[in-house]
């Protein structure tokens, strides 16, 4: 064996060792146009967690803006009117009132220029899709605020300063039979 031979055996070892084996690729299932797909998830694929929220509700979408060479976040709050789709093609719709004119923005779920969402009330719909708000103004363009039944009983309770419980221990102890000390005399 030549010497020559000999350099480019350890050559092509040298680099074998230098290159490890490419780790294997997370894969992620998704839903795009009504079909499902595996694909490898790479840096350009994060699924974001927002709080819950639903049709009906008023949120806060604060939403980064580029400029130039500029980047501001503006926030656009409304109502929730719509959400459809799954993974990463789910999608929502969010209406408000801008100087007497309706306005709507389609906003992607997992979009990397959603800086984050805040839920400012819960809405109390029974509908999955509010087009009909597209009609209307003004009062009857109202959503009902839906309420948390403990949260209700909370406040009730600390509105009355607690007078009900105080109530319904004197009420108890009237009740309860007296103590039977002179029947040892």
């Amino acid at each position: 064996m030549s010497t020559e031979e000999t350099n480019n055996e350890n050559q092509t070892a040298e680099t074998a060792e230098e290159t490890p084996a490419a780790a294997p690729a997370e894969m992620v299932q998704i839903t795009l146009n009504g079909g499902q797909a595996t694909i490898a998830k790479g840096d350009h694929i994060n699924f974001k967690e927002w709080p819950s929220f639903n049709v009906g509700d008023t949120v806060k979408v604060h939403y980064r803006i580029t400029e130039g060479d500029k980047e501001r976040i503006q926030v656009y709050e409304g109502a929730v009117i719509s959400i459809r789709g799954e993974g990463l093609s789910k999608t929502f719709i969010v209406r408000r009132v801008s100087h007497d004119v309706g306005v709507e923005r389609i906003f992607p779920y997992h979009s990397p220029s959603i800086a984050k969402i805040e839920v400012s009330r819960k809405g109390k719909v029974r509908r999955a899709k509010l087009f009909y708000l597209r009609k209307r103004s003004g009062k009857s363009a109202r959503i009902k605020e839906a309420f948390d039944a403990g949260a209700v009983a909370a406040a009730k309770a600390k509105k009355s300063g607690g007078k009900k419980k105080k109530a319904k221990k004197k009420e108890e102890a009237a009740a309860a039979p007296a103590p039977a000390s002179s029947e040892a005399e």
